[in-house]
């Protein structure tokens, strides 16, 4: 559902930070709100939305390598505005005063890239400030960066990152159609009625190269693209989320999470059939129960999950390729590839946010 991204970015936008994930519920004055009804629009739709206070562009894929391991990869831009963007007065010939324009620009954006392995899980993230260049979105031909982290692309998509332990070269080929979440890319996150816009590519056929410390590794695999944004997508007593992205041997996939509050917490889901077409699940319709806690970085984290959606037959127990899946990044949170067997047999990903 990835809303995670929203506060890690709201960590950098000032006295909001300090309510944690609460303040994802803080008011949104000046900033558009998600409203249902309203249809995409692409290509423009893949581009920024800076009338919204939060949003993002997020990849995870799941990767079979030829020396035979399993791997996960996640390449993820955010956008975050620390006010309502307002149109600056005309600068047209002062060049000093265009380029302090960019600078007060009240965007950031932020960069978090990952490569998991059976034992190690290597992580690294930029941030960028304004509208200098150094990050941002076009929205056709289709390109996302930060410094030299690329996603360009979109039928046929380009994906490149590196930290100091690994990097990574993708080539990803869309085999499937984008896929609203909730009603109509309306998502709810609440009772209360918080919402975000939300759509997703889950058919991308990956191929490409990993390389780490032991070396190079020729992978391939299947992706899963999320785009999201929302100006207060939370209510103000949750404090964290789970959420899941399943690709089903079946062809089908599943996403669903759960935010978690002082109760029983809100799920939603989205069945997507092989040829993708979605069925949203009402609230509730997805249970969600933690079977085995590990100590990580500190914390204690459900690292492994029964799902059960019965109107789809679906039972399934959840196990990581790696239980220390830490995203030691300005606000951590667990994020990982995970198979799944019971009812229903394949791969998919994880991210667990607000665990102390």
């Amino acid at each position: 559902m990835n809303v995670r991204a929203a506060a890690i970015l709201l960590l950098l936008a000032g006295p909001v930070a300090a309510q944690g994930f609460a303040g994802l519920g803080s008011d949104a004055e000046g900033f558009a709100v998600p409203m249902p009804g309203v249809p995409f629009s692409f290509p423009a739709d893949h581009g920024p939305h800076p009338q919204f206070r939060i949003e993002w562009w997020y990849l995870t894929a799941v990767l079979s390598g030829a020396d035979g391991l399993d791997y996960g990869v996640q390449w993820t831009l955010f956008r975050s505005a620390l006010a309502p963007e307002v149109v600056a007065g005309e600068t047209a010939g002062d060049a000093a005063a265009e380029v302090a324009a960019r600078w007060d620009s009240p965007q950031i954006w932020m960069g978090h890239a990952a490569v998991t392995t059976p034992t190690a899980h290597h992580v690294a993230e930029r941030l960028a400030r304004g509208g200098i260049g150094q990050a941002g979105v076009v929205a056709y031909p289709f390109e996302a960066w930060i410094d030299e982290w690329q996603m360009a692309g979109l039928q046929s998509m380009r994906l490149r990152a590196a930290g100091t332990a690994f990097r990574y070269d993708l080539a990803l080929e869309a085999e499937g159609p984008w896929v609203p979440q909730g009603q109509g890319g309306y998502s709810v996150k609440s009772a209360a009625g918080q919402a975000s816009r939300y759509y997703s590519q889950p058919f991308y056929r990956v191929s490409g190269v990993l390389t780490l410390p032991e070396g190079d590794v020729a992978v391939t695999g299947q992706g899963w693209l999320d785009r999201e944004w929302s100006s207060q997508p939370l209510a103000a007593d949750q404090t964290g989320w789970d959420w899941f992205s399943l690709h089903l041997d079946s062809g089908e996939k599943l996403m669903g999470f759960r935010l978690r509050d002082s109760g029983a917490g809100f799920t939603s889901a989205t069945w997507i059939g092989a040829d993708g077409v979605p069925e949203p699940m009402p609230p509730g319709a997805l249970q969600m129960t933690p079977v085995d806690t590990v100590t990580v970085a500190g914390r204690q984290v459900p690292v492994r999950w029964r799902l059960e959606l019965p109107g789809k037959g679906l039972d399934v127990l959840t196990e990581p390729l790696n239980e220390q899946a830490w995203m030691a990044v300005g606000f951590p949170y667990w994020e990982g590839p995970i198979r799944f067997s019971g009812s229903h047999g394949g791969r998919g990903y994880l991210e667990m946010t607000g665990y102390r």
